[in-house]
Parts: structure tokens; sequence; C-alpha cells
């Protein structure tokens, strides 16, 4: 039977190049079916993983609408439907790459898993912003210490709200790390974190298509 459209659609929109002991893994997200993952390791056949159970090396720790939190070679990892590509490997813990590739999603965002101070979080790529935008709520969350920065005040479609300034310590995207960021946190609600031009301006940035690549600069 055909995978429904919206798994077909999204198959291989997640692939995370995951260094093994013997050589690199490939792992994509390509859909869920009910509390069950629909996994695609190094491009074999689609095969539906439930919380507790393994497929080839990789162990499903838990599943949440369209994302699942996965084990591989004892490190987690969050994945989620129709994320951009993600490369985790050998420099993941040192923070030591330099290339960031990602894809526009059926909406024509660029959206990515990512680390703020170490805390997980989707962001989306925003060209239009200045700094790094973090809702209020997801602050708390990663327990940023907001209410010590600089307040300012920000006008929005829904009026002007209150936000403050704040340095991010570090930022990650993959195994790319850039420190001491300059991030903004607002009142306002917002679905996503968004990835403002305090990070990008750090990256050679080429769009061909539906694909982006961002090259750190040195």
């Amino acid at each position: 039977m055909p995978l429904p459209y919206r798994l077909a659609h999204t198959l291989a929109a997640l692939a995370l190049a995951w260094g093994g002991a013997a050589q690199a893994q490939s792992l994509t997200l390509s859909g869920m079916l009910g509390a069950k993952a629909l996994l695609v390791v190094d491009g074999g056949a689609p095969k539906t993983v439930a919380a507790g159970e393994s497929h080839r090396g990789v162990r499903v720790i838990s599943t949440q609408g369209e994302s699942a939190v996965v084990e591989i070679n004892g490190k987690r990892q969050t994945l989620r439907v129709g994320e951009a590509p993600v490369s985790v490997g050998a420099g993941t813990a040192s923070g030591g790459g330099s290339r960031i590739v990602l894809s526009a999603d059926s909406g024509g965002h660029f959206m990515v898993q990512g680390q703020v101070n170490g805390k997980a979080t989707t962001m989306v790529v925003d060209t239009g912003a200045t700094a790094v935008v973090i809702a209020e709520a997801e602050a708390q969350r990663m327990g940023l210490k907001y209410n010590t920065g600089l307040p300012m005040k920000i006008s929005t479609a829904n009026g002007v709200i209150p936000a403050w300034y704040v340095k991010i310590s570090t930022l990650r995207v993959g195994d790319v790390v850039a420190y001491d960021v300059d991030g903004v946190v607002t009142a306002g609600a917002m679905p996503y974190v968004l990835l403002g031009n305090s990070f990008l301006t750090r990256f050679q940035m080429t769009r061909t298509n539906d694909q982006m690549v961002l090259e750190k600069r040195f």
C-alpha cells in the first residue's frame, strides 16, 4: 500500500549523518504512524518503530506528535517530521563543524532543531530578524535569565510589547556552534525561535531551489 501523501512528501526530509565506530549512519524520520516512528536507516525500507523498540542500532526512546527521541551509540537526538537536515557526528562534542544544510518545508520555511545554551528547541530561519528572537515562555523553559537583560520595546502586529536583550552563550545547529550570539526575548507568543541575522551573518549563505547551505566564516 502506498504511503499517505504527507509521509511520502516528507520522506528523506531529515537526514542525520551520525558518526559510528565503523562508518557514518544515515537516519530519517519520514513520518509518524500513530505513536510509532517511521524510520529509514541507511536508505533502507521505512520501518515503524515504537517507543522501547530498536531498528538497526537505532532505539526509539519516546514519541509525541510529529517528533521522536531516538538513541544511537548512547547519544540521544530529537527528530521531527519534515525537519531540515542536521549533521551530527565526530565533531558534535566539540562543536567543530562549519557547514549546515537546510531543506525548505512544504510552506517554504527552513526549520531546524537546535540548542540554545544546551536546551533543545525548534528554530526557523528568519533573515528579516536582526537577532535570534525567543518567546518569553520558551526562554523560561531554557532557564535564560532574560529579566536581567537590557529592557526594550518592540513593535508587532498586535502592538508594542516588552522585550529584553540577552547574550546567548552557545547556539548549536547540528555540529556547528556559535558563541556569544545576540538575542531578544519577547513577551509575545511564538511557536518557534527565530534564527535571525546575529547568527546567520556568521555564515556564507547559498540557496539553490529548496536547499540552503550555511558555510561558517573564519
